[in-house]
């Protein structure tokens, strides 16, 4: 038997012992995954939140805590990241509570006295004598009132507030092992990119390196195109629903600011706080809300959204709204920071590919001209 027959065997047995073990290990990580697949979106979660806010703890670290004390300063932040989310959801569920015994109270009065046709009615140009006919046949009277209001009733309301109460409790679940994994994240935070880098490293080679910083860089631009941009959309509107007298402004002013973070979600907040000022016989101030959120959402997501998110992801912004829009749709809320990162890797390697590829022509300025 000659030398290279023996390399030969060698290698097949050697092909042959690394697929006996590449096929229970992959069994094993497709076990572990649905093991733990209730709980990857509070992983994720924890891992957008650690990139998010990353700069700042390497700083916290540097200027005051340090390597000596990562425990507390883990601690603190992760604190500081549940407060400043709990916080203005408790105040708006507060709210809400408020209104509800208000809101019960509104219409038992309209199904027993019916709802008069309001003042702005008469206001309206061209519809008004149709809209005025419509409410008159419809709410203007107990039975029309209680007719249109039927489905409103206690049971419904008991029905759908379990639904929501054990939605609410598993979110919370979700919630607390999202801040449980944000700490040990950041407390953990050097082994685990040392980790990440290595295994980058074997699974991708030199592209890993680069992989890994776009999705990070990604993920960044994301928080500021959406989060930063949508919270300023929301300081803007509650300026303007306080100078326009819409009802509880600062409320509305909140769940604005939330909705700016997902393309064109504003725009339904501003409808309600029209509808709102049309109920008190406002109508201007409800065109003026409308025009002015008009002009806030196309400013930010014509202008400034885009700079911000297409910087970072160096990514077109037809493929921003792409990623976004279809992440949004497959994986709900997580899905504004997971679409566009990942829409920024698959457009980095594509460019790679292109520049890679001998068989490609670069077509030089006087070229893209005359294409």
């Amino acid at each position: 038997m000659t030398n290279q027959e023996d390399a030969e065997k060698s290698t097949a047995w050697e092909r042959q012992r690394n697929l006996s073990k590449v096929v229970p290990t992959l069994g094993l990580a497709l076990l572990g995954l649905w093991i733990i697949s209730g709980l990857l979106p509070a992983l994720i979660w924890a891992v957008v939140i650690a990139i998010a806010i990353d700069p700042l703890y390497l700083k916290a670290e540097r200027g005051g805590l340090g390597q000596q004390h990562r425990n507390l300063l883990a601690a603190l932040i992760t604190l500081a990241i549940a407060l400043l989310l709990v916080v203005p959801i408790a105040i708006g569920i507060a709210q809400a509570a408020r209104e509800v015994s208000a809101v019960l109270t509104w219409i038992a009065d309209a199904q027993r006295n019916g709802i008069a046709v309001p003042a702005w009615v008469h206001q309206l140009p061209v519809v008004s004598q149709a809209v005025e006919r419509w409410w008159q046949a419809n709410l203007a009277t107990p039975e029309a009132a209680t007719l249109q209001l039927h489905h409103i009733n206690m049971t419904n309301w008991l029905a759908h507030s379990r639904l929501i109460g054990a939605g609410l409790l598993h979110r919370l679940v979700i919630f607390a092992f999202t801040l449980i994994a944000l700490f040990f994240l950041l407390r953990d935070r050097d082994s685990v990119v040392a980790q990440c880098e290595i295994a980058g490293d074997r699974l991708l080679g030199f592209a890993g390196e680069r992989i890994v910083r776009q999705a990070v860089l990604s993920v960044r631009g994301t928080i500021d195109g959406l989060v930063l941009v949508g919270i300023g959309e929301g300081a803007v509107m509650t300026a303007a629903y306080i100078g326009l007298g819409v009802p509880h402004p600062l409320l509305l002013g909140a769940l604005t600011a939330v909705a700016a973070m997902i393309p064109f979600g504003a725009a339904v907040l501003f409808v309600i706080a029209a509808f709102l000022l049309l109920i008190q016989s406002a109508p201007l101030a409800a065109i003026a809300v409308i025009i002015l959120g008009l002009v806030v959402v196309g400013v930010a997501d014509h202008f400034i959204r885009p700079a911000l998110i297409g910087s970072a992801t160096r990514l077109p912004f037809l493929w921003v709204l792409v990623g976004i829009l279809g992440g949004v749709e497959s994986f709900g809320l997580l899905g504004l920071f997971v679409g566009p990162a990942t829409m920024a890797v698959l457009y980095m390697l594509w460019r790679e590919f292109l520049d890679d590829d001998p068989v490609v022509p670069h077509r030089d300025s006087s070229d893209a001209q005359n294409a």
